[in-house]
């Protein structure tokens, strides 16, 4: 008797998809076991919010530029595709971040790292904190420990180092990373390390000092977030999607087909799709974002579909200019700025794209990208495409001192694109997680449950398919 071949789908073509239907065809080759699968995405598109762009020797990044190295599992799948050598860090040139403060751009100080100082000088130099900001900043040194196992963000900087530095530094910083309100913002889920420091060393400032000594040459003249661990591709990011898609063997890749339900009948997995057509599965991997996911599984389980629609979001959007360099009064001598939301501008960051990475323009040009949006700044996600282009035009003319027009401008947008890590987040994914560990053969993937990155996503991915891989009969292995 023929055996059957363990056949599993894969909602969702984004990164974490793509993540686990290449894992599933490492673990069919690893351990020899024959399956398939079928990937289906809605759009015509794989990689998700991944998407690279190249326009007059420019090389534009719509979503993300980089994945951070210290989580080492996109890192890792980038070294088994054989990608390693077109791997690319940071310029060392200018590695600082600016703040604006009072419609300037002041340099973070030498040894800032997201919320706590490691350095005395730099920060007595600094022009973004005023001097009752500093003092209030060094009680962090003789404040006892305190707080919950789940603060949020907006919280426990201002019980350690005060109101400035959170409207100042960490808001811009951190909360700009997620895109959300640092008074909603869960640290527990985002920064759990800061909560670690508290308890181990009472001081955070302390115990970032004590962090950055074991790395000097890491530290050394570095501010913001480490960039020097972030990483890319010199081709950029869309280079990871193709090369992924392109050894998914075992497999079928289908374009442009929604699925609308997942339910289980006699020990299968069935999966409805748009287009009428059902797929027979012995294993489904939902990487889709926590509001579809919702949806799909609500046939199935509606507990489970409301706890996943319990994960608010928020929208953002990025804005490629390019320009002549000498169009550009600024030194452009850093990576980038954040901007604090009491500054109220109509962007929240903005990037130095050709500073931070090599062959992002061409010589004697300069490629900038603006964000715009977040949960903060909801309204302005909702302007149309003209006036958002020209609300960044705006602000780079403040900022930066750009009058002229740019050569061109590339507008993305991505809506209900990040999920919000609130207080108590981590709760609720153990409750979804073991919600969901009640139907065997089944898993989820993304960014909505233990991390927003790329590397986040890929572990994810690969986690769901083992778990799905796990699942299956001993006779059908």
């Amino acid at each position: 008797m023929e055996q059957k071949i363990p056949h599993f789908v894969i909602v969702g073509g984004g990164i974490a998809g793509l993540a686990a239907a290449y894992r599933l065809v490492e673990l069919s080759r690893e351990r020899e076991v024959p399956l398939r699968f079928t990937l289906l995405e809605a759009s015509g598109h794989l990689g998700g919010v991944i998407a690279t762009e190249k326009r007059d020797d420019f090389l534009l990044e719509l979503g993300p530029d980089s994945f951070i190295s210290e989580k080492p599992w996109a890192l890792a799948l980038c070294r088994r595709l054989g990608l390693e050598p077109d791997l690319i860090g940071t310029r060392d040139e200018h590695r600082a971040t600016f703040v604006v403060r009072a419609g300037k751009l002041e340099p973070l100080p030498e040894g800032f790292m997201l919320l706590a100082p490691t350095k005395v000088g730099p920060l007595l130099r600094s022009r973004i904190f005023s001097w009752p900001g500093k003092l209030r900043m060094a009680l962090d040194l003789v404040l006892p420990r305190g707080g919950n196992d789940d603060e949020s963000l907006g919280s426990f900087v201002r019980r350690r180092f005060g109101r400035e530095v959170l409207d100042r530094v960490a808001q811009p910083l951190i909360g700009g990373i997620y895109t959300a309100d640092p008074e909603r913002l869960s640290l527990a889920a985002t920064m759990p390390r800061f909560l670690q420091m508290e308890r181990e060393h009472r001081s955070v400032s302390y115990a970032m000092w004590k962090a950055a000594r074991g790395r000097p040459q890491e530290a050394k003249h570095a501010s913001g977030a480490r960039w020097s661990l972030f990483v890319t591709l010199k081709n950029g990011l869309q280079e990871f999607v193709e090369t992924l898609t392109a050894k998914l063997s075992l497999g079928e890749v289908r374009h442009n087909l929604p699925v609308t339900s997942v339910s289980r009948t006699d020990g299968h997995w069935q999966v409805a799709c748009g287009d009428g057509s059902v797929l027979s599965a012995d294993g489904v991997v939902l990487a889709t974002p926590a509001f579809q996911t919702a949806n799909l599984v609500r046939v199935l389980d509606t507990q489970l579909a409301e706890q996943l629609a319990g994960i608010a979001y928020s929208s953002a959007a990025t804005v490629n200019l390019a320009y002549r360099r000498d169009q550009v009064p600024h030194p452009l001598n850093g990576f980038g700025f954040v901007v604090p939301s009491i500054e109220r501008r109509a962007i929240i960051a903005g990037s130095f794209s050709s500073v931070k990475y090599a062959g992002r323009a061409p010589e004697g040009y300069v490629l900038l990208r603006a964000f715009v949006g977040g949960s903060l700044q909801a309204e302005l996600f909702d302007l149309d495409d003209q006036a958002m282009i020209a609300a960044v035009r705006n602000e780079l003319a403040l900022l930066l001192g750009i009058q002229a027009p740019p050569l061109f401008t590339r507008l993305a947008r991505y809506p209900r694109s990040m999920p919000q890590y609130l207080v108590g987040h981590i709760q609720m994914i153990d409750k979804i997680e073991q919600r969901v560990s009640q139907y065997s053969g089944l898993a989820l993937a993304g960014n909505a449950y233990r991390g927003v990155g790329i590397a986040d996503c890929v572990r994810s991915g690969e986690a769901a398919a083992e778990t799905v891989l796990a699942s299956l009969r001993p006779s059908s292995l």
